[in-house]
């Protein structure tokens, strides 16, 4: 069971023998794909302790403060998965996501009594009072019909794949397919298992021929991207990848650990990174079927 952040701390100084059970910077890479969770994170409300002192794993409870001012106690595993569908910088915190999706209110119908008969003020006045609309269940979603009949692992152009999320992605692949003579203008891969509600997934970029899959990856405006949950789906998807017998690389930014054997750990893309991501598909693939494509 979480305990407060005093106790937690004084039992650590117990069990390890030692005033500083973590030196302060510790955990400094494990929170550095986490800004957002950073800036909501103040010494002064956690008993001057850091966060670079908080294990990620700490069955803790912290104190953070939002940017709105919202205060409320989480423990650092609930933080690092708090972001879910949602893109928008409320979503780090309770109260704001709350406010930014608040429950229809419905007003009562009209209700006539008896003439004479006693009636409460607040049905007697309908148009004062409000009743809240129930949630109703998310239903359970169905497999897309738009994705072709083609074998697992044949990368075809789907027309439900999303645009370029950024210009740096557009950027990476007109860079990529200078470089490379492959075929472009392909966005799917057929998958055996479905993903969402998919039995497709969209890679950044598509090399064919290599049967490379290229992900960029960025922490995004807010901090909300591929942390969290959405990291949990990066990892399945490029299961699903590798089972259909491709390989991916993802370039990650923004201090980003790689999640496979591939990834490239990268501060900004620019011609060094792509000269390295050549070298990852040599290492892949081998020089002997990698080096006939190079532009």
């Amino acid at each position: 069971m979480p305990e407060r952040v005093e106790l937690w701390w004084a039992r650590r100084q117990f069990s390890k023998g030692t005033e500083v059970p973590y030196p302060v910077g510790s955990y400094r890479e494990a929170w550095a794909p986490f800004p957002a969770l950073i800036r909501q994170y103040h010494p002064e409300l956690n008993a001057g302790i850091v966060l670079s002192q908080v294990p990620p794993a700490a069955d803790v409870l912290l104190l953070w403060q939002c940017e709105a001012g919202h205060k409320f106690a989480a423990t650092p595993d609930e933080q690092r998965n708090r972001p879910g569908r949602e893109r928008r910088r409320s979503a780090w915190c309770p109260e704001c996501t709350e406010l930014a999706r608040p429950a229809r209110a419905l007003p009562m119908r009209e209700v006539v009594a008896p003439p004479g008969s006693p009636v409460p003020a607040a049905i007697a006045r309908p148009a004062e009072r409000t009743v809240l609309k129930p949630r109703r269940p998310r239903p359970k979603e169905s497999l897309c019909p738009k994705t072709p009949d083609v074998p697992v692992g044949e990368p075809f152009l789907s027309e439900c794949a999303p645009k370029p999320a950024s210009a740096i992605e557009a950027r990476l692949r007109a860079d990529l397919f200078e470089r490379l003579s492959v075929t472009p203008g392909l966005n799917a891969v057929r998958i055996s298992r479905p993903f969402f509600d998919h039995v497709e997934v969209w890679p950044d970029v598509l090399l064919p021929e290599l049967r490379v899959a290229i992900e960029y990856d960025s922490t995004g405006r807010h901090g909300l991207e591929h942390v969290g949950r959405r990291e949990d789906a990066d990892r399945r998807k490029d299961r699903a990848l590798r089972a259909a017998k491709w390989e991916v690389i993802r370039i990650r930014t923004g201090r980003l650990e790689p999640l496979g054997p591939y990834d490239l750990q990268l501060s900004t893309w620019n011609r060094k990174g792509l000269e390295s991501l050549v070298e990852v598909l040599r290492g892949i693939r081998g020089p002997l079927l990698v080096d006939p494509y190079l532009a």
